[in-house]
């Protein structure tokens, strides 16, 4: 960026995964250059994204910060993208009309300019990694962590040997002595635990009985005194009965949410200031950017937070973090859960020890064993990339996957659709077609979801056009195609 603004034209563009929650970055893009970037996200006023919009166009807006919508704006003259946490799922978007990968439309849209395109990331995707490997990108690498600071310590705490002591608590005691001599020493924490609300479950504990959602195949967390549904939204007050057998007293919350972890933290340490930082609690980027400044004042010691606080933020007093579940993102069952899991948890732990003070990290797990973990300890990302790539074979990145996803309202339709579809596909190997199988997610908003899986050696278009392009698909069933997909749910 800085080579380009030396010149007398030219633009940039930096795609950020969510510009809204890192004004951070912004600070210090500002205190780097001297000037305020354009902001492009769906929050920017009508009035800011015209004058930005003209800009670009005239040229005379020089640097652009945006979500993945930016990649449209109308540059005269584009000599530099950038797409900063490169590996991160939501520049996919999946819904809506238009179905698109920004990192990868990002090298497309650096290719029609003839500009050079820069993939930042501490933990690249899986995808970006192989294209190294084989040469098609140059790795330019940082020889040291930001401002010179060490990377932090990393201790598993194996739960099946020290588990947090009773039923109602989800903090082991290495984290409890961890949490208390933080505090002592004036320094701050992250507990992380990426699940909102007070607890995923409400179980009957008299006849077993789970409170699900009605429109969606998912069960309702609690919410307080309200059950809510985090695929649809839908709510209604938590019952005093059991629905199925009519127990009193007997409906009991199962699992931890950001809230009942708060509780706890603030049982062991009824003097520390803690605060949460989720969907919840945190609706705009004003509420984030002024927890943000409570935390660099230091007038928060704990902070309970989701993935919105485990990216692009630099707090130089927070030197302990602890992750409540790290086995929590290997439950998701899709061929990503390992990556995404090493990713996100690797940039959590990336929040301790940032300033002159050294950072230390704990990670609660059942498998403390398992290669992920042992990766995580040394943080050692080469090593787990390696064994993951293996893992791969025969699969993205090694191949290109496509999902078709039929839905409709009536699920036997959709199945018969979707088996009708299969059936009408004819290819020879190494072409795979796998399913149909109902989504993970089954119904979601009253839709019954099924899909098919495709995997080619190469991008699929060729095969798809004259295999769809005959399809018949019954009157209410719809049809949606997803090339490399990053969500199965």
């Amino acid at each position: 960026v800085a080579d380009m603004l030396q010149r007398p034209q030219g633009q940039a563009l930096v795609l950020v995964p969510e510009i809204a929650l890192t004004p951070q970055w912004l600070a210090r893009f500002a205190a780097r250059f001297g000037f305020m970037p354009a902001v492009w996200h769906s929050a920017t006023p009508q009035g800011a994204k015209a004058a930005t919009w003209w800009g670009v166009l005239q040229g005379s807006t020089r640097v652009v910060v945006g979500a993945r919508s930016a990649l449209f704006l109308p540059f005269r003259d584009l000599q530099l993208v950038v797409v900063d946490e490169e590996h991160d799922p939501s520049y996919k978007q999946d819904e809506g009309g238009v179905i698109y990968h920004a990192r990868d439309m990002a090298v497309v849209r650096a290719r029609l300019s003839d500009c050079p395109v820069l993939l930042t990331s501490a933990t690249p995707s899986l995808e970006t990694w192989h294209h190294l490997g084989q040469g098609k990108y140059s790795h330019l690498a940082l020889p040291q962590r930001f401002n010179d600071a060490q990377l932090p310590g990393v201790t598993l705490v194996d739960l099946t040997q020290t588990p947090p002591p009773n039923a109602q608590s989800y903090l082991s005691p290495p984290l409890q002595a961890a949490l208390t001599a933080t505090v002592a020493r004036g320094e701050q924490a992250l507990l992380f635990l990426n699940r909102r609300g007070y607890a995923p479950l409400l179980i009957c504990r008299a006849c077993g009985h789970r409170c699900d959602c009605p429109r969606c195949s998912a069960s309702l967390v609690v919410h307080g005194q309200q059950l809510e549904c985090h695929h649809c939204g839908y709510t209604e007050p938590q019952p005093a009965a059991c629905p199925s057998c009519g127990a009193t007293d007997k409906l009991a919350p199962f699992g931890p949410g950001t809230r009942r972890i708060a509780e706890e933290v603030q049982r062991l340490l009824p003097r520390a200031r803690v605060a949460v930082a989720d969907r919840d609690s945190l609706s705009t980027p004003k509420q984030l950017h002024a927890l943000i400044e409570q935390l660099e004042r230091g007038t928060i010691d704990i902070l309970i937070g989701t993935q919105m606080v485990a990216k692009g933020h630099h707090f130089p007093q927070l030197t302990t973090v602890g992750v409540i579940d790290a086995d929590l993102g290997l439950a998701q069952g899709d061929l990503r859960a390992a990556e995404r899991t090493f990713q996100l948890l690797t940039q959590v732990a990336g929040r301790a020890g940032r300033g002159d003070k050294p950072g230390q990290v704990w990670l609660q797990t059942h498998v403390p064993g398992h290669p992920l973990m042992q990766a995580l300890q040394r943080l050692d990302r080469d090593a787990f990339y390696q064994l993951e790539l293996q893992a791969r074979q025969g699969m993205p990145p090694y191949t290109r996957l496509t999902a078709l996803i039929l839905s409709g309202r009536d699920d036997r339709l959709v199945a018969y659709a979707a088996q009708n579809l299969a059936a009408q596909f004819q290819a020879a190997p190494p072409v795979r077609l796998l399913g149909p199988a109902p989504a993970a997610l089954h119904k979601r908003k009253d839709i019954f979801r099924h899909r098919l899986l495709l995997l080619t050696p190469e991008a699929p278009h060729k095969l798809l056009h004259p295999w769809l392009a005959t399809a018949r698909l019954p009157k209410g069933v719809t049809l949606r195609v997803d090339i490399d997909p990053q969500s199965f749910g």
